[in-house]
């Protein structure tokens, strides 16, 4: 056996091969149907219950990145002019949402410490809009419940990221998807594919090197959109790499639900359901504001007000046939309005729930 492949490094890329295979299984078995965002429900739903159910579930770093890149080039390849003229609507569609973030998270902090009993500072955490990895962060230094915190988090990513799509399908929102002629594979095409891949890979490792929220996939975007939007390209990347994206991340997602009990989760289903359905209802209600105000896409503004992980949200801009310009625009101010305020909020919080200190504490449910 090679140096290179030890015993430890051999189990990693067999859990890897095991977690991709599912994620391809529940993809194409919702994908292939025409399902809106198919590829990227199916997989999550897939490893997910893999992962419930005790198996090891893991998605190497490394392919994690490249996967964000690849969704990155895709949503800036249908940036076009005319995507940019409903911008003059952004600065109050913007200012609606963080409004709306406010009160949602507030709404649901609340919800958790009336009816589940949470503690003050895992109640704020887990009502956090966003920016998940962030929020853990916080939460382990101020000794917050992180099992808590992660379970109602990964909740809200996973419930948005299936039933958002469904629910738009199901009431005429949007169509069903059709899967695109990627054309034929001309050495024009591959040499605009080849700089589009560098040019992008260049703006991402840049935009993640700064510490821009979401950086990979931003940075990629971004560049990519420069370039299809100034017509310097004009090749895209063909289907099946879109789709392969999408089951990538679909595996992620569920994978965050690996060692973890159904039984621990089930102690949480209630808190989870119940902070997700409050922040919904308030989510519905500033959306449904705006929309009577401008005409605006029903489906372009859920999206872009949906409280779920950045990455999800874009592709299903992508998906869905949606202005990623407009959607980008919202998650980008979103995330930056969680990570600024969170660490302030937080640890006001904490010092203002008395002498006890967050360690001390028992969480909202003892296993």
């Amino acid at each position: 056996m090679p140096a290179f492949l030890s015993d430890e490094r051999l189990a990693t890329l067999r859990r890897l091969a095991e977690t991709l295979a599912i994620g391809v299984a529940g993809g194409m078995a919702l994908g292939l149907t025409g399902m809106p965002a198919g590829y990227l429900s199916g997989s999550i739903l897939a490893v997910a219950a893999a992962a419930l159910f005790g198996r090891p579930m893991v998605v190497s770093r490394p392919l994690q990145r490249v996967t964000f890149v690849v969704i990155g080039m895709s949503l800036g390849a249908v940036v076009t002019p005319e995507t940019l003229t409903g911008m003059a609507t952004y600065p109050l569609s913007i200012a609606v949402l963080l409004v709306g973030m406010v009160c949602v998270s507030f709404a649901s902090a609340t919800y958790l410490r009336v009816v589940h009993g949470w503690e003050k500072v895992n109640a704020y955490l887990a009502s956090a809009p966003g920016a998940m990895s962030q929020v853990l962060i916080l939460g382990a230094e101020l000794k917050a419940d992180l099992r808590a915190v992660a379970i109602v988090q990964s909740m809200r990513v996973v419930i948005i990221a299936v039933g958002l799509p469904a629910g738009l399908s199901l009431f005429g929102l949007v169509g069903h998807v059709t899967r695109p002629d990627p054309g034929p594979m001309t050495l024009h095409v591959l040499d605009e594919l080849a700089i589009l891949l560098v040019a992008a890979s260049i703006g991402a490792a840049v935009a993640d090197r700064i510490r821009f929220p979401g950086g990979l996939l931003f940075g990629a975007m971004l560049t990519s959109a420069v370039l299809h939007g100034s017509g310097l390209i004009h090749a895209v990347l063909p289907w099946w790499a879109t789709n392969a994206a999408a089951l990538v991340l679909g595996a992620v997602i569920g994978a965050r639900f690996t060692n973890m009990a159904p039984r621990v989760l089930l102690n949480y289903l209630g808190a989870g359901f119940g902070s997700f359905a409050v922040a919904v209802a308030l989510t519905a209600v500033f959306a449904a504001g705006l929309i009577s105000v401008f005409s605006l896409r029903p489906a372009e503004v859920m999206i872009a007000y949906a409280p779920g992980s950045v990455d999800a949200m874009m592709l299903l801009a992508l998906a869905l046939h949606l202005d990623p310009v407009y959607v980008g625009a919202h998650h980008v101010m979103r995330i930056f309005l969680v990570s600024l305020t969170a660490p302030l909020v937080a640890r006001t919080i904490a010092r203002k729930d008395g002498a006890t200190p967050p360690s001390r504490k028992k969480p909202p449910f003892q296993d």
